[in-house]
């Protein structure tokens, strides 16, 4: 369903019109509430004056996740903090967090994409939506809420955690669509299993809108498979706005509608800067257009995605991205090759009886890297013959090496060995930096 038939199928002209007309807005602004860019701007030589086209947005500066830290906490805010009504942060896990702050018509206007975004996947206003997205700091919970509050929806702000409860809850209130990280979906499906209840006999969910960790093709199915529901991949970041940046649509489920009437997306050589033209895999970079707290411009994600802007049988004429397959901060280099989560998860996900739940390490041992991948298994499989899990072991690591180049060691471990997060997944131990 499309929530916004005047701007989600909007020619394209048209858009672009209006995301100039917006994007020069904003760059007059930055320019005079906030000395960062003031002093950004001025150093690259440039004024807002100077673009006269979307082209031009190339001559900007980049805004990096480390010039928010730099600037913490209110140092970007573009309005005093008498207008912020407010307050997010990511958790500072590796070095001061970064604070993002919403106008009212910040949250007016988050609160409509995330309803645009409940939509696309197929939400209308007679659902029950559970929403085990985490509330406070982390901007998952309060923003599917607030859209599907929006949307005219049912929702059960049940957050995460506590898991035998939300199944119990699931089986009672009879919530048709779920959100939450792909991982804990699939942990929500075991515990239901443990409980006796079976997710397509017992439950009423019919569609699962999942974010906030990189997931793989191969994941998507064992969802659909184990949960008997259409899993549907959203995308969004703190410091851009939150969840509903992009989704994809229930009728193609082939890459994520990005709202550019509130963004301008760009996809850059990680490396030099320069700017890729659409189909080229590359980093993620956002400028927002209508955010009044903190606008961020030329935002690098790190995220590794692919634009394109060929048309969807959905009728959105919003450019698409790929579904994001890790991070230039995630990604590994294990002796000379550049290796990514999502990638060893592709591997492991191709063999019967091997769950979603892993662990890489990489280590150094003789001056050498070494990697290990430790990934649960079924109870079926584990109480099964030592003989046949260590074949299954040597099986999948000659896949990698086939897949990626790369030597690794393989543990099959017992279920529930490796620690859950009710967010996101922590997937890669990198003891070398130690």
């Amino acid at each position: 369903m499309i929530y916004n038939d005047e701007y989600e199928t909007m020619p394209r002209e048209a858009l672009e019109a209006i995301q100039l007309r917006r994007l020069r807005n904003t760059l007059e602004r930055v320019y005079a509430t906030v000395p960062f860019y003031r002093r950004k701007f001025e150093k690259a030589g440039i004024k807002p004056d100077d673009i006269k086209s979307l082209e031009d947005m190339q001559k900007l500066p980049f805004t990096t996740k480390q010039d928010l830290r730099d600037n913490y906490p209110f140092g970007l805010f573009a309005v005093p903090l008498s207008q912020i009504v407010r307050i997010h942060a990511s958790s500072g896990t590796t070095g001061k967090p970064t604070v993002v702050g919403y106008t009212k018509r910040d949250i007016q206007i988050w609160s409509e994409l995330m309803a645009r975004a409940l939509a696309a996947a197929g939400a209308t206003k007679s659902d029950i939506i559970h929403n085990a997205y985490g509330y406070g700091l982390f901007t998952g919970g309060l923003g599917v809420h607030y859209g599907a509050e929006t949307l005219g929806a049912s929702v059960i702000p049940v957050s995460g955690g506590n898991t035998r409860r939300q199944i119990m809850i699931m089986k009672d209130f009879k919530p048709t669509v779920l959100t939450c990280t792909p991982s804990y979906s699939l942990h929500l499906w075991k515990v239901a299993q443990e409980m006796g209840v079976d997710f397509k006999r017992d439950l009423s969910i019919r569609v699962g809108i999942f974010g906030a960790e990189p997931w793989s093709e191969k994941m998507r199915q064992d969802i659909e498979e184990k949960l008997g529901i259409d899993a549907v991949d959203i995308y969004g970041l703190s410091e851009i706005m939150g969840p509903g940046v992009a989704i994809e649509c229930i009728e193609a489920k082939n890459g994520l509608h990005i709202f550019e009437d509130h963004f301008i997306p760009e996809i850059i050589d990680p490396n030099t800067g320069e700017v890729l033209p659409p189909g080229t895999p590359g980093e993620l970079v956002l400028t927002t257009i209508t955010k009044e707290g903190i606008p961020l411009i030329r935002y690098r994600t790190r995220d590794i995605s692919t634009l394109y802007r060929e048309p969807c049988k959905c009728g959105r004429t919003m450019v698409r991205m790929a579904r994001v397959t890790g991070r230039t901060d995630d990604m590994l280099i294990v002796r000379g090759v550049n290796v990514f989560p999502s990638q060893i998860e592709s591997v492991l996900m191709e063999h019967e009886g091997v769950a979603p739940h892993y662990v890489i390490i990489v280590d150094r041992e003789r001056a050498l890297d070494v990697l290990e991948v430790r990934v649960e298994v079924t109870e079926e499989l584990f109480s099964d013959q030592v003989r046949k899990l260590q074949e299954l072991e040597k099986k999948i690591e000659k896949n990698i090496k086939e897949t990626l180049g790369i030597s690794c060691k393989v543990k099959l471990v017992e279920p529930k060995s490796i620690e859950r997060s009710m967010g996101k997944a922590k997937r890669v131990i990198d003891k070398r930096e130690l």
